[in-house]
Formats: C-alpha cells, sequence, structure tokens
C-alpha cells in the first residue's frame, strides 16, 4: 500500500514549562563560577533553542541576549582594568595612565597596573551573568508571552498583563531591528548607524507594547467580577506575601545569605501562600479561554529536566563539592561529575519537546 502523508496541526509546548525550565538554567549558572560548567549550561540552552524553537520574529532573540551578554562581559573586564589594585593579583599584564583622585577617594584608583588575576575574575563573574541572560534569552525565543498571560490565575491578572507587555518589549526589539536592517538593504544602504536604526527600533516597540495594551484592554482583560471587601484584602495581603516569601528564598539560594533549610523554608511559605491566593482570587476575574494550552507529560519532562540541573548544582554547593568555585583564578578548571551530569540533562526538552513541523504516518 501506497505510504500516506497527513499534516498534523503542531502542539506547541506550554510557555510556563519553557519559563520554568529555563529559569531553572539560570538557578544552575548561579551557583558556579567554573567556566567550563558555564560553557556547558550556554550550550545546552543553545542546543534546546536550536532544536525547538519556532519560525516565529521573536524565536530569534536569543541571539540578542547572546550579545548582550558579550557585552557585559567586555564592560565588567574593562571597569576591573580600570579599577583593579595589586592586592588583586601579583601578575602584571601592562600598566595604563594612572588618574590622580583627591583624598576623599582614598583606596580607589583609575588606570595604574593591570594583574592577569583581576581580568580573569572579571571574565568569570562577567560570563555567569551573561550565561544567566542566555537562559532569559531562551525563554523568550521558545515561549510566547501572549500565551503566558492566559495561564495566569486571577489573582495575579492585572499584574501579569504589565509583566507581559514588558516582556514583549525585548522580543520586538529584535523583530523591529530585523525589519529595519532588510529595510536598508532595500534600499542599498549597507552601512547602518546607530543614530538611523536606534530610534526606529525603540518606537517600533514601544507602539507595539501601547498596541497590545490596548488591545488587551478592549478585550475586557482585568475585568474583575463583584466579590467582598475581605476577601480582596486578604486575597491581596496572601498574594503580597506569598511573592514575598518566595523573593526571600530565592535570593536566599541564589546567594548562600541564609542556611539551607532557612531558604527552603521561605521558598514553601511563600510557594503555599500564593497558590492559596491564587485558588481564592481565582473568582475575582470572569472570563473563558479559548483553547487553552494542556499540560500534559511533555511538560513534566520538560519541567523536570532544569529542576535536576538546578538540584544538582544547589545540591553539589550545599555538599561542598570542589569545582564549583575556583581556588584561584589562574588554575585550570576542574570537571565535577555531578553538576555536569545534572547540567546534561537539561538537553531532555530537545526531545521531550513537541515538534513544530510535519508529522509522517
Amino acid at each position: 500500500m501506497r505510504a500516506v502523508h497527513r499534516l498534523t496541526l503542531p502542539r506547541a509546548l506550554h510557555p510556563g514549562a519553557w519559563w520554568l525550565w529555563a529559569l531553572c538554567m539560570a538557578v544552575a549558572a548561579s551557583r558556579t563560577r567554573n567556566p567550563v560548567l558555564l560553557v556547558l549550561i550556554l550550550a545546552v540552552t543553545g542546543f534546546v533553542v536550536a532544536a525547538r524553537r519556532s519560525d516565529a520574529p521573536w524565536a530569534y532573540s536569543f541571539t540578542a541576549f547572546l550579545k548582550l551578554g558579550l557585552l557585559v562581559i567586555g564592560i565588567r573586564v574593562v571597569l576591573q582594568a580600570l579599577l583593579s589594585t595589586r592586592s588583586q593579583g601579583t601578575t602584571v599584564l601592562f600598566t595604563l595612565p594612572q588618574l590622580p583622585l583627591p583624598d576623599w577617594a582614598a583606596g580607589v584608583k583609575l588606570g595604574g597596573e593591570v594583574t592577569a588575576e583581576a581580568l580573569v575574575t572579571a571574565l568569570y563573574d562577567g560570563g555567569q551573568l551573561a550565561v544567566m541572560l542566555c537562559c532569559v534569552g531562551a525563554a523568550n525565543a521558545l515561549a510566547s508571552p501572549r500565551r503566558l498571560l492566559k495561564s495566569l490565575p486571577a489573582a495575579l491578572y492585572e499584574m501579569g498583563v504589565a509583566c507581559v507587555v514588558a516582556l514583549t518589549f525585548a522580543p520586538q526589539l529584535v523583530t523591529d531591528g530585523r525589519r529595519i536592517r532588510a529595510a536598508r538593504r532595500l534600499r542599498g544602504r549597507t552601512r547602518a548607524s546607530f543614530r538611523t536604526t536606534a530610534m526606529p527600533v525603540l518606537e517600533g516597540a514601544l507602539d507595539r507594547s501601547v498596541e497590545l495594551a490596548a488591545a488587551m484592554d478592549s478585550r475586557g482583560y482585568g475585568r474583575t467580577a463583584h466579590a467582598p471587601r475581605a476577601q480582596r484584602r486578604l486575597t491581596a495581603l496572601c498574594v503580597l506575601l506569598g511573592l514575598l516569601g518566595i523573593l526571600l528564598g530565592v535570593y536566599a539560594l541564589l546567594t548562600d545569605s541564609m542556611s539551607f533549610p532557612l531558604a527552603g523554608g521561605a521558598l514553601a511559605i511563600g510557594v503555599l501562600l500564593a497558590v492559596g491566593a491564587m485558588a481564592v482570587g481565582r473568582q475575582r476575574v470572569a472570563r473563558t479561554r479559548y483553547r487553552p494550552d494542556p499540560w500534559a507529560l511533555p511538560e513534566w519532562l520538560v519541567v523536570a529536566a532544569g529542576a535536576v540541573a538546578a538540584g544538582a548544582m544547589v545540591t553539589a554547593a550545599v555538599r561542598g563539592v570542589h569545582g564549583l568555585l575556583l581556588d584561584g583564578p589562574l588554575v585550570v578548571p576542574p570537571v565535577p561529575l555531578l553538576p555536569v551530569v545534572g547540567v546534561l540533562i537539561g538537553l531532555v526538552p530537545a526531545l521531550a519537546a513537541p515538534p513544530l513541523k510535519k508529522a509522517v504516518a
């Protein structure tokens, strides 16, 4: 019999799963300054983006975040070269002209000797922040903020509208930049200056974000139903306390400013309060959903892969596994086994997420 080819409608993964996976990878990057692990995390996120991004214009925002990360590394290295002192290392690479400073700025210098230890330390610190930015860029490239808005609970709906408008600004910058470059090439202008490109890009991104907000308002987004005053106040208080607990727990886990049991307890209490407030506040917004995004096995696998990567890195940091933090800037970075395996598990979304292409039966 002849094979029958049929075109099936692709099912995009739930945007919340992509954001949770990307945030978990960012948590993993925040626990180490080992360049080997940071490059591995960047390679994992880049591979998943290349394997599962769509053809939408905002799907190319990962490249923009990668360039932003390189800019962050460059700024960090330049500032370190200008402000570093001999106390940060003894291997002098070169000497810059030093500017004299007043007496009230004692202990601060501009220029002078630049050591290799200071530059390498700045490179590792900037690389950590750049990889975290690329993880956020991966979420922007894989998940549509507009689809994420449909899944927000009613208690966070007003805040969600503002966040979605803000999140659409960065992908729209990429889209407008590509459109303006294509228009200039059609006019025969190969050289693009910052003055003639930056203003149209910023204006277009702001206009589209404002249009999105107006379109959502005209469709009734954020309209609230009648609810008792006591219920509204209780919901708002629980949401506020829950978010504060989540922020405190996440900050403590990322910065080691609190013991792990206290940070985990604050995070758990915050999550419970937030979930309870969302369950109570869902009655405030009367709205229907057209074709809601399902949450099935692929979403659980994607979130679990990110959670394993972050959990392996946090566990290694709590146990004091050698290799997350280097003994010095000019040493060969070790390759710890547990973090490497955890980060490699972050590749699971490249296989578990539904592919956006034609299926053959």
